[in-house]
């Protein structure tokens, strides 16, 4: 008897952990949308205040986190894109997912990730963007710096990987090679 309660209990643990770091519950836990209101962290916008919501994002968790922000947000989403590791896709209606190469960026991440910058290079400052990032972002938004290739993103990504370098050192790296790392992807939205 007391085996069986044991594991009854540790199956109640390990689901309770999963629920806990479920994306959409963490989005809709730090999220409340409620008449054209938005609450993150104390802070309230008014969405009355914005033209369009616009969504971007990029990781392997991004899918399930974009999830809900459309159950959130419904019809006053305007348009949105993620890139997310293949595999990790999810049912969206409004927001427009890209599968991708992880840790090895490939094209599709490429392409992806152009569509990202198209859209916010079409917003404006009365608009809202949401930016969805999860584990894996760095791999799936490859944008190589001018001068620079997807394929030399691909080797250098592949001797970091072979040399036992850490996320920390590989993304450390990856910003100084990129279009969108460091900040630069905040400055192309209008």
């Amino acid at each position: 008897m007391e085996l069986a309660k044991l594991r009854r209990d540790a199956i109640a643990i390990f689901h309770a952990g999963l629920k806990a770091v479920d994306p959409v519950v963490a989005v809709k836990r730090h999220l409340n949308y409620r008449d054209n209101r938005l609450e993150i962290k104390g802070q309230t916008y008014n969405l009355s205040d914005y033209e369009n919501v616009y969504v971007i994002g990029m990781g392997k968790a991004s899918a399930s986190m974009a999830q809900a922000i459309e159950e959130l947000f419904g019809e006053r989403l305007e348009n949105g894109i993620i890139n997310v590791k293949y595999g990790y896709a999810a049912p969206l209606k409004i927001i427009k997912v890209n599968e991708a190469g992880h840790p090895v960026p490939d094209d599709a991440g490429l392409r992806g990730t152009k569509q990202i910058i198209d859209l916010l290079q079409q917003t404006r400052e009365k608009d809202l963007v949401f930016c969805l990032i999860s584990g894996g972002g760095s791999a799936l938004m490859p944008s190589p710096l001018e001068g620079l290739t997807l394929e030399d993103k691909q080797q250098v990504t592949k001797v970091l990987l072979e040399s036992g370098a850490n996320i920390h050192e590989i993304n450390a790296l990856r910003k100084h090679i990129s279009q969108v790392k460091g900040g630069r992807l905040a400055r192309l939205s209008q």
